[in-house]
């Protein structure tokens, strides 16, 4: 049983499922068998924050249980995923990567992760993470760094590195991310996995620690295509805790995988090509719209003049919603407090947000709170934040427009595979800059996935994105699960 358990890291959720469902293994063989992957591997990756192996072996005999008395909850029960460290979960320390919620511990459970608990899934832990969701490669957590599990000099991308990196890595079946600018699709294409960002309201943010509210999207990050139409099934739908989720009922997006593309017109917009680009990147992602082609779908160019703007409108509108859903960190409610730890009074109230605050939050976080501070300020509101609200709508407009035309688009994820540590993170706006592809998608409030698209000469992974209109997330995991099966890369890992 030992020799034949082995290996169980390796399945896809959908694999282990079955073999569940037929009895040839256990949910504890399963989360046994993560474990001692992450043994082995974490020690070198770093994924994660906090690991809940009691609570996890607890959760699969309890499913163990259940699948005995044919009470099995549903597809994932027994399976075990990893959350990003910006969901609170009961009773499970929470911190978002910053030293200012280091003692954290959740009184309640985040919409999304309770419907993971309701489904049976397993917790294996909280993954690391860009502060507060801050940063594109990881590296601005207060706590560890993660690194690529196809390079251990480079960064996994950002900000949910460590959900993409325990994902590639084996280290659970699936996970969860946050998306604000492209948090979830980045580092899945850095670490060769699918993400997926959903459309804005699909799935309920409520227990989320917020970083941009108007922006952040929730999703999971999956070894494939159909293991993240499994997870969005499970995921969507309408929350009373959250009055921006949509009152709209939720497909069975499993059965939109195996449609025909041909005839499907497939939007490549001039403005995601060109400038910045590695070229390697670039030929693999124009590669993968060959094999698009390949598959019947007709190419068509189009463009989206304004999104050349975009990048500048979300380093505004969301540093700004940064400092107002940051603001709640004082060191008086919760979070950490100078004062307290050196057990002492603050002189004053001021000196207590002061003390806590520098101390608390890192560099990058302290960064978006004065800028958004700025933009928000008297005299410089409306030339600053009124007017990005209002270029936000002409960026949403040219993805209505394109969509009037095509049915799908395909651009890059990242202009660049994976980078190596310290090699931005000393110039901010060369860090933006790798958000570039994917940051459009957010204030248009679409929905796009990264999938695995092949490898430079240097053998880092590369993704390429595809995007859909507003709730269109069947037809979306459509194409994405007709190009995997054409590309046929899922299988490969890193070696470890």
């Amino acid at each position: 049983m030992a020799d034949q358990n082995s290996k169980l890291y390796q399945l896809t959720l959908k694999k282990a499922s079955e073999k569940l469902k037929s009895g040839e293994i256990s949910s504890l063989d399963l989360t046994k068998a993560v474990f001692e992957r992450i043994e082995t591997v974490e020690p070198k990756v770093g994924a994660f924050i906090t690991l809940t192996k009691e609570l996890a072996l607890k959760q699969a005999k309890e499913s163990d249980k259940r699948r005995v008395a044919e009470k099995t909850l549903s597809e994932i029960d027994g399976i075990p995923i990893a959350v990003k460290d910006l969901f609170c979960t009961k009773d499970v320390r929470t911190t978002a990567a910053s030293k200012i919620l280091d003692d954290f511990i959740p009184t309640f459970e985040s919409t999304a992760t309770q419907k993971l608990w309701d489904a049976g899934a397993v917790l294996i832990g909280k993954t690391n993470c860009d502060q507060f969701a801050m940063g594109s490669s990881t590296e601005t957590s207060a706590y560890k760094e993660t690194k690529n599990p196809w390079d251990l000099k480079r960064v996994p991308g950002g900000s949910s590195g460590g959900s993409a990196a325990a994902v590639s890595a084996d280290m659970c079946m699936a996970a969860l991310g946050t998306d604000t600018g492209g948090s979830i699709r980045q580092p899945a294409s850095l670490c060769s996995i699918v993400g997926l960002k959903p459309t804005y309201g699909r799935v309920s943010r409520y227990g989320v620690i917020a970083m941009a509210s108007s922006l952040d999207c929730i999703g999971p990050m999956t070894k494939t295509v159909e293991d993240a139409a499994i997870l969005l099934n499970i995921l969507a739908g309408e929350d009373e805790s959250d009055g921006t989720t949509l009152p709209i009922a939720v497909p069975d997006y499993q059965k939109s995988l195996d449609g025909n593309i041909k005839g499907l017109k497939i939007g490549i917009p001039k403005e995601f090509f060109g400038e910045g680009m590695d070229p390697e990147v670039d030929k693999i992602v124009r590669e993968g719209i060959s094999k698009l082609k390949n598959l019947g779908a007709n190419i068509v160019e189009v463009s989206l003049p304004t999104v050349k703007y975009a990048l500048a409108v979300y380093y505004v509108i969301m540093p700004a919603e940064v400092a107002s859903n940051l603001a709640r960190y004082d060191g008086v409610r919760y979070g950490h407090s100078k004062a307290k730890s050196e057990k002492r009074k603050a002189k004053s109230l001021e000196e207590l947000y002061i003390d806590s605050r520098t101390e608390g939050f890192g560099d990058e976080a302290k960064r978006r709170i004065m800028l958004g501070n700025y933009v928000l300020s008297s005299g410089y509101y409306d030339a600053y934040y009124k007017k990005a609200q209002q270029v936000r709508t002409l960026v949403k407009r040219d993805f209505e427009e394109a969509f009037r035309k095509v049915d799908i688009l395909a651009t890059p994820v990242s202009p660049t595979a994976a980078f190596k540590f310290g090699e931005k993170s000393g110039s901010p706006l060369e860090m933006y800059l790798s958000d570039i592809h994917t940051v459009p998608i957010n204030p248009a409030g679409v929905p796009a996935i990264s999938v695995p698209a092949g490898f430079t000469s240097n053998n880092l992974p590369v993704g390429m994105q595809l995007i859909a209109p507003q709730m269109g997330e069947e037809k979306l995991l459509n194409v994405a699960n007709q190009f995997e099966k054409i590309a046929g890369i899922t299988n490969i890992k890193p070696e470890l």
